[in-house]
């Protein structure tokens, strides 16, 4: 296991809660890459626990929305594992911040490995959240790993469907594919000869003038205090373009229909990525399946505004199926 340099200092985008114990943990996945996480457990308890590992947004860190989720269900009775992806954050892998929808699905797993195998945890009751780009990832990962007992996508995207098609569909088809391979291929020889993979674009400081909502959700997100981490690409300067070449022939939901175990996909009302998850759940089959829909709530309200997000509903829905 290749050691990681972690930061001690609390540094989280939240306070710390006095109702739990907090440890940073490392663990391997399947590639030989090195994940860093934040473990949190109930203070003051003991005995084996039910457990949750979470992960997003995509391009977050385990310091933001991740780490929130997982510390208020601690407080709510589970030992949870917020964790960086692979090439993000504190977490190994080079180079930085790309992105592999098998890798980073693998992550999910490993996590599973690691809480699986610690002596706080029942290893039959494991649980994950993923967030936004994360939430697509969990659920092809319940498909793939029946230790999930139990699985809630967040604001989820379908990542490999918004890289084929773009934002609601607008570019589904053959043409407007074949233009956008042509480009990623011309941006991946540029790559090559100016240093593999350099960040660029991201959330920028002004707003344009003809953004449209959901750029201005992100935009309210990401350029004030409640986005904002020193380790989060999307604070900061953005990915590169060529992320989208591994999403784009990547069948991301195509196993959905075959998970056996529980799933509630939760969204706002007025979120953008709205419509990935109702497809995704149209996909699911049983009666442990659930779409929660909240009211008046857009798509990053989900990451961090408690006022919005259902721990409620999260901690029934994980205590009844784990």
């Amino acid at each position: 296991m290749k050691t990681l340099n972690l930061t001690q200092a609390w540094d989280k985008t939240f306070p710390q809660s006095d109702k739990v114990n907090h440890s940073k943990v490392t663990f391997t996945n399947r590639y030989g890459i090195t994940l860093a996480a934040d473990m949190y457990v109930p203070k003051d308890a003991s005995g084996k626990f039910p457990s949750i590992a979470v992960c997003g947004p995509f391009g977050a860190v385990k310091e933001q929305a991740a780490g929130l989720y997982a510390q208020t269900m601690t407080e709510r009775g589970f030992l949870t594992l917020a964790f960086d992806p692979s090439y993000t954050g504190e977490s190994g892998g080079e180079p930085r911040y790309v992105v592999s929808p098998d890798i980073n699905t693998e992550d999910f797993s490993a996590a599973v490995d690691f809480l699986a195998t610690n002596d706080k945890v029942d290893p039959e009751q494991i649980g994950i959240i993923g967030i936004c780009g994360w939430g697509g990832l969990a659920i092809n990962a319940a498909a793939a790993d029946p230790r999930i007992k139990a699985t809630v996508a967040s604001t989820m995207y379908d990542m490999s469907r918004v890289s084929a098609n773009g934002y609601f569909d607008a570019d589904d088809n053959a043409e407007a594919r074949h233009a956008l391979r042509k480009t990623l291929a011309a941006q991946r020889t540029e790559d090559f000869c100016n240093g593999f993979q350099k960040p660029g674009g991201g959330v920028p400081d002004e707003l344009p003038a003809d953004a449209s909502q959901f750029f201005k959700d992100y935009h309210a997100y990401y350029k004030t205090s409640r986005g904002y981490h020193a380790r989060s690409l999307n604070s900061n300067q953005g990915r590169n373009a060529t992320e989208a070449i591994p999403f784009i022939n990547f069948p991301l939901m195509s196993r959905a229909d075959e998970i056996e175990n529980a799933v509630l996909i939760i969204h706002g009302e007025k979120a953008h990525s709205r419509y990935f998850g109702e497809d995704a759940f149209k996909k699911l089959k049983g009666d442990n399946k659930e779409l929660m829909i909240i009211p008046g709530a857009n798509h990053t309200d989900l990451y961090d505004n408690l006022t919005v997000i259902p721990f409620d509903k999260l901690e029934a829905f994980f205590k009844s199926n784990l």
